[in-house]
């Protein structure tokens, strides 16, 4: 166990946050979902003394907040409470570690859940998600990140309630676990939490040896749905992560051509403000998951491999080859010209502001204290501002050069008429667009560069799939 404390004397709330190195990778061939299904069943289901009901009817008096969240190779379970009923909330958080129910009436209600999730959510409600994970499928083929981390229909439905108590002792086990604390804590609550969660079993399972994902470029997959947009997300596998030395640099620019729900993003002003394609366009240098509630991306989804994306909210089908060429282009614009000075100054000034929201609750600086040990990045944003006050134009420009690649991108899309899309793609035919209104003859000279401009894909290598058997199995 490791132990983490962000002492702050000045709030009368308490923090956890538990973090197991254990995620999705985690799960059996044949059984995928079952890490996510125990993690809930442990964190939903109702402790020996506790039923399920019992549970949420303690937390609601004391104003608590008790939840977990499980990716590809970590799992995070939260807590949040007033010093007043601490002592009590710590019993009932250590006990949904140390004696979960595992009841099966539970696990039958969290399976249904999570199948609906996965039928109802992610394949028919939610094209966007839908989109991403099918880029996960596409880049990572053939590797534990690939299936979706809250399983498949026929991996949860296969999973018993054994399968749960066993996992239960194989991942969630001392030498994986990250003990994290913040606010009213002091080194008396420290010591006590972790003498309480040494009853945890000491070791488990071997981790996962993660191999390593063949490099792919020029991959297309189409989800065939009823829908009357087509979603868009590109990427590829990165070399990239944090602690490398071009991260900060690569991460900057990728703000600037699309941070999330940010209208500062080139690819926002270019691809809506400019042309309304859509509502929104952005791009990442490491995995994004959006938190709730916030528009930063969620804390303790560490990964041992990442990957450079992005991502173009849902558009008229007629417009959706254009606004993809648009996405590439100006993405090979920023690597082949590099950020003007006066655009640059702009991003950074943004930036210095906006990544302290960022780390603006003891959950957030908890989660990015703990992703630090993994990646090795101490303060890692304060590292990221004081590397952004010694950028210029040309460096970022290097590092651009040298780590990102438009031509390496792999399309995964969601729309309706995917026969049509894809004959489109083959094609490679320009793809030009028309505007209700009029544009300026420098926009429209532009356009007619982006509708004929070559997508980095290969029509032998375009694939599709009807939505109902995404996740299948």
């Amino acid at each position: 166990m490791e132990l983490v404390v962000l002492a702050r004397p000045d709030t009368p709330i308490v923090s956890f946050r538990l973090v197991f190195h254990t995620g999705s990778v985690d799960d059996p061939k044949g059984k995928e979902g079952l890490t996510a299904l125990t993690a809930r069943l442990m964190a939903e289901g109702g402790t020996q003394k506790l039923t399920a009901s019992q549970l949420l009817e303690a937390l609601y008096p004391m104003a608590a907040e008790l939840d977990v969240f499980v990716d590809k190779e970590f799992t995070a379970f939260s807590g949040r409470v007033h010093k007043d009923f601490l002592t009590r909330f710590q019993d009932i958080f250590t006990d949904v570690l140390l004696a979960p129910r595992l009841d099966a009436a539970e696990l039958e209600r969290l399976r249904a859940n999570a199948i609906s999730d996965v039928e109802n959510g992610l394949r028919s409600a939610n094209d966007e998600a839908l989109g991403k994970v099918a880029l996960d499928a596409l880049i990572y083929e053939g590797h534990p990140y690939a299936h979706f981390t809250g399983g498949t229909v026929q991996g949860l439905k296969a999973i018993t309630l054994d399968d749960v108590k066993a996992h239960v002792q194989r991942v969630f086990t001392q030498d994986r676990l990250v003990i994290g604390l913040a606010g009213a804590v002091d080194e008396a609550l420290a010591q006590a939490l972790g003498s309480r969660l040494s009853a945890l079993p000491a070791t488990g399972a071997p981790r996962v040896e993660l191999p390593a994902v063949p490099t792919t470029a020029g991959r297309t997959v189409i989800i065939q749905k009823p829908t009357l947009s087509t979603a868009v997300s590109m990427g590829y596998v990165s070399t990239i992560r944090r602690g490398d030395p071009d991260f900060f640099p690569v991460a900057f620019a990728m703000s600037n051509l699309g941070e999330h729900r940010q209208s500062i993003g080139v690819l926002f002003t270019e691809l809506r403000e400019k042309r309304g394609l859509n509502y929104g366009d952005y791009a990442y240098a490491e995995h994004f998951i959006e938190s709730p509630g916030t528009t930063y991306n969620r804390t303790n989804i560490a990964r041992t491999q990442q990957d450079l994306s992005l991502w173009i909210r849902p558009v008229v089908p007629a417009n959706g080859v254009f606004a993809t060429r648009g996405a590439v282009f100006f993405l090979d614009q920023m690597v082949k010209e590099g950020i003007p000075q006066e655009r640059f100054e702009l991003m950074r000034g943004f930036l210095q502001g906006y990544t302290r929201l960022w780390e603006q609750t003891d959950q957030r600086r908890l989660g990015y204290a703990i992703d630090g040990l993994f990646y090795g990045t101490p303060d890692f944003l304060e590292q990221y501002r004081q590397a952004m006050s010694k950028m210029t134009p040309r460096s970022v420009q290097e590092a651009l050069r040298r780590r990102v690649q438009p031509e390496a991108l792999n399309f995964a899309f969601v729309t309706e008429d995917a026969q049509g899309l894809a004959k489109t793609l083959r094609s490679g035919e320009p793809t030009p667009i028309t505007y209700a209104s009029p544009k300026s003859e420098a926009l429209l000279t532009q356009d007619r560069r982006i509708s004929s401009s070559k997508l980095p894909l290969r029509p032998e290598a375009i694939q599709i799939l009807p939505a109902q058997q995404f996740m299948e199995k």
